[in-house]
């Protein structure tokens, strides 16, 4: 059903109710999404899509532990570490934490640089970011195949459940490689700063207008998502 209506011009239009109102009303407004370029929006609908798959491990993760029979291992004994012969709880995860969030810490100033015009600086915080995710997923290899070693395996493990192995690989492992695309990515950006690609408006793979620092902000964007699903990754595999 629809209501006629006048617009601000005076003219008739035809106003719909319901959803298709809604969806009328969006698709007619021309600052919805003004303010913001198609990276960035695009860039925000994949960060959507990624937070609906790992919500969906998080949640096949709380179901197994929930619904299994079998004692689930004890996070402070699988993941200690002996150092001096001392047992280390949690020490190395500790460790990765702090690496990653640190590395949020430097990609906002990058952000805060690039705006700025800044080159040298966006391109050393740039790379001081990708390095801090390159020690986080060197940690976590070192992480695996220690639990490897032990004989942990997708299948089974020595401490209870065999369901830990494959929602741990599982869930650490998609993240894993998120941080490792997002590495690579960042030397492309610190590469093309450099450069003064963004200053030149050079055309090619991931540049933009001349004078537009838009991309290390939709890096920035990716990266932030990154550690954000760690701090959940921490509380529900370390700290539950």
């Amino acid at each position: 059903m629809a209501e006629t209506t006048l617009n601000g011009f005076g003219a008739k239009q035809d106003r719909k109710e319901g959803l298709r109102g809604v969806a009328a009303d969006w698709a007619s407004d021309q600052r919805a999404f003004k303010s913001a370029s198609w990276g960035k929006a695009m860039m925000w609908i994949f960060l959507l899509s990624d937070t609906f798959i790992f919500g969906c491990f998080l949640l096949a993760y709380m179901t197994a532990r929930m619904s299994t029979t079998e004692p689930w291992p004890n996070a402070s004994e699988v993941f200690a570490l002996h150092i001096g012969g001392v047992n280390m709880p949690l020490i190395l995860i500790a460790i990765m934490t702090f690496v990653l969030i640190s590395s949020s810490g430097t990609m906002a100033m990058a952000v805060n640089f690039a705006y700025r015009r800044s080159r040298g600086p966006t391109v050393a915080l740039l790379i001081l970011t990708a390095l801090l995710g390159a020690t986080f997923v060197g940690m976590q290899a070192f992480e695996w195949t220690k639990l490897i070693t032990e004989g942990v395996r997708p299948w089974g493990n020595p401490w209870g459940a065999p369901q830990f192995g494959a929602t741990f690989f599982m869930i650490t492992g998609f993240h894993g490689t998120h941080v490792t695309f997002g590495v690579i990515f960042l030397f492309i950006v610190a590469r093309k700063v450099w450069r003064g690609d963004y200053e030149k408006g050079t055309p090619g793979f991931f540049t933009s207008r001349r004078g537009d620092y838009e991309h290390v902000e939709i890096m920035g964007l990716y990266w932030h998502f990154v550690d954000l699903v760690w701090v959940f990754i921490f509380a529900f595999f370390y700290l539950w």
